[in-house]
């Protein structure tokens, strides 16, 4: 299992997603390759996988839209549950 944020999630993204051709840069959302379903279980494996609690302020696409902005909002969730 890929042991940086980043890795683990673009590992969830290939696999709930079937597909390797997502780049780390790549919008999901804009892409159309997920839905308001997906939406929701990115959420929960975001909670699950790292142990941050997704509040409501956070629920906006920009934190979930790529590999890389998650690994970012769940570096800072991380950041700030420590600090």
């Amino acid at each position: 299992m890929p042991a940086t944020i980043k890795g683990r999630v673009k590992s969830y993204f290939r696999r709930a997603m079937r597909r390797d051709d997502i780049d780390d840069d790549t919008d999901i959302f804009e892409a159309g390759v997920v839905d308001s379903l997906f939406a929701v279980q990115l959420v929960a494996f975001t909670e699950q996988e790292f142990g941050v609690v997704v509040e409501d302020d956070d629920l906006d696409l920009a934190n979930f839209r790529s590999v890389n902005e998650l690994a970012e909002f769940v570096t800072r969730k991380s950041a700030l549950s420590q600090g």
